[in-house]
């Protein structure tokens, strides 16, 4: 009986070690093949991202696996197979979304998931104020491209406070973070407090200035839209009504002229020289009262 059971065991033994053999050569086969397969056509073993792979997400064995790419069209910046382990040893993390099957790049990658990985180089980031109506009521997020615009004071001595002006001072600015979302998958509408932008050295000078001048607000539009359009600078005049206040002179006062008498009258000589009557506006005419003050305004249609 016992010789019985152990000719079992070794039966049993032999047939896992045949199994584990075999499964071994197979899986060797099959990595061999798909090595022969890229060699025939051309391909390369570039690392890959083996599921969806969001901000600060660590690089592991798990998620990133390598794969077969077309040679000629491999990324710049993709990491071959020989570069793998080095790959995953440094403690890498996502520092943007990588989908799945898409080649890990160095660009999409970093020690730290932090922001100033995001910045090419030569750009800057720079933060910006933003509220409700300004920052398109929550609906700016991280990876979307927006317009910036600059509401001031028109300059001159004749502007009163209610003469504004609008400029585009930038266009096409790509946001990095609303508040500290920095996150481009996070699609939801939420209001924040601030903007950071990127831009260039001299934008961001800019931008910096503008915070101090006037009022920044935010256009936001299509990423893929390369059709930056005018950029010419909107007044209150450009609001409508057709008419504006040429000029703001007082009501004219008639001349009185006192003539002494020296000498007695000639007959069909004028006793005293006529005042000059006011000149008549040509077109129509509004009284504005300014405090106790009122003034007869002369107003021509826009344009004329």
């Amino acid at each position: 009986m016992e010789r019985r059971n152990l000719i079992i065991v070794g039966v049993a033994v032999v047939l896992g070690l045949m199994a584990v053999y075999f499964a071994n050569a197979w899986f060797s086969g099959v990595e061999q093949r798909q090595e022969r397969v890229a060699e025939e056509q051309q391909l390369v073993r570039v690392a890959v991202a083996n599921q969806d792979l969001q901000f600060g997400s660590p690089l592991t064995r798990d998620n990133v696996r390598v794969a077969n790419w077309p040679a000629d069209s491999v990324p710049q910046g993709a990491y071959r197979d020989s570069e793998f382990d080095r790959l995953l040893s440094g403690g890498n993390v996502a520092i943007r979304p990588i989908a799945r099957g898409e080649p890990i790049l160095l660009s999409r990658i970093s020690e730290r998931a932090v922001l100033s990985a995001n910045i090419p180089e030569g750009m800057r980031a720079v933060t910006v104020p933003v509220d409700a109506v300004s920052g398109v009521a929550g609906f700016v997020t991280p990876g979307d491209v927006v317009d910036v615009m600059l509401t001031r004071q028109m300059p001159g001595e004749g502007a009163s406070g209610d003469d504004k002006m609008v400029s585009i001072i930038l266009e096409s600015v790509p946001v990095l973070a609303i508040d500290l979302r920095a996150d481009e998958q996070n699609s939801e509408a939420a209001v924040g407090r601030t903007a950071t932008l990127q831009a260039t050295p001299r934008d961001a000078q800019k931008l910096v200035l503008a915070t101090q001048v006037g009022r920044l607000s935010l256009a936001l539009r299509n990423i893929e839209s390369l059709d930056n359009g005018s950029r010419a600078t909107v007044t209150t005049r450009d609001l409508g009504g057709g008419y504006y206040i040429r000029g703001r002179s007082s009501a004219p006062v008639q001349q009185v002229q006192t003539v002494r008498a020296s000498a007695p009258a000639v007959a069909g000589t004028a006793a005293s020289a006529a005042a000059p009557a006011p000149r008549r506006p040509s077109g129509p005419t509004m009284v504005v009262v300014r405090g106790v003050d009122t003034t007869n305004e002369e107003v021509q249609r826009y344009g004329s």
